[in-house]
């Protein structure tokens, strides 16, 4: 049986009407027919599985049977990803690659150096193509539930409230705290944040405003890694010495 995020499609009186990308993808991609059996996991974690009753040119219904409660949540370590945004669709590949790592929160922020912002009309558009790719990726790695997805501004401002027991600042400029000294200072917190820069890095102002907020920079060493790769690194990092990866 095939599984679906519902998105914006709504359930109501045992039914289920699909239309939009999730549509296009069910009916044109997968081609599935009348009859074909489907879950759908509403935005609650809900799973709703039922079949499909009716195929039309711009939407699709499902007849529901059966609705199981939300999943407690994840279990584990909550990763919290501070991520300035990046050229091109490096972003895409992030949000891929950390749902399938287990992270729970990925927030991007307007970097000073960023050469793509995300202001105004831009930003609910590009939330909804990145909740999607959230989405997909957590299907298809059959997590129970996607990644909190947000877009910030500054760094000052998306650092402001966060909460978490550990919070480490990747930078190029720190030369004395390595990442390992970091780890060995605790053990199993609770959740742990991370920022990474766009291209170019960051500049001393928002390095600035990190420390304010009460996070340690670290080091790779002689490592230096792109900010595609670096966030990357780091979650797996983490997941492997505090979380459940291996």
């Amino acid at each position: 049986m095939r599984s679906f995020f519902l998105g914006d499609n709504p359930v109501d009186a045992g039914e289920a009407t699909i239309t939009g990308e999730l549509y296009r993808h069910m009916a044109r991609v997968l081609r599935l027919k009348q009859g074909a059996e489907v879950e759908l996991v509403d935005g609650e974690g809900r799973r709703h599985s039922g079949v499909i009753e009716e195929v039309g040119p711009k939407s699709l219904t499902v007849r529901i049977e059966a609705t199981a409660a939300a999943p407690v949540a994840e279990a584990g370590l909550r990763i919290t990803l501070y991520q300035g945004l990046p050229k091109g669709d490096k972003l895409d590949l992030i949000l891929q690659k950390c749902t399938e790592l287990g992270i729970a929160e990925v927030v991007t922020f307007d970097a000073a150096r960023s050469v793509v912002k995300l202001r105004g009309e831009k930003t609910a558009g590009k939330l909804t193509r990145f909740e999607k790719i959230v989405q997909e990726a957590a299907r298809q790695c059959g997590r129970s539930s996607a990644p909190q997805v947000a877009i910030g501004g500054s760094l000052k401002e998306v650092l402001r409230d966060a909460p978490h027991t550990v919070k480490l600042l990747l930078w190029e400029g720190e030369e004395k705290t390595t990442l390992r000294e970091c780890l060995e200072r605790y053990q199993a917190p609770e959740s742990v944040a991370i920022v990474v820069g766009p291209e170019g890095g960051l500049t001393s102002e928002e390095v600035a405003a990190a420390l304010a907020c009460g996070f340690t920079p670290v080091t790779l060493g002689k490592r230096i890694l792109r900010t595609e790769t670096a966030g990357l690194a780091l979650v797996s990092i983490l997941q492997f010495h505090w979380g459940d990866l291996g």
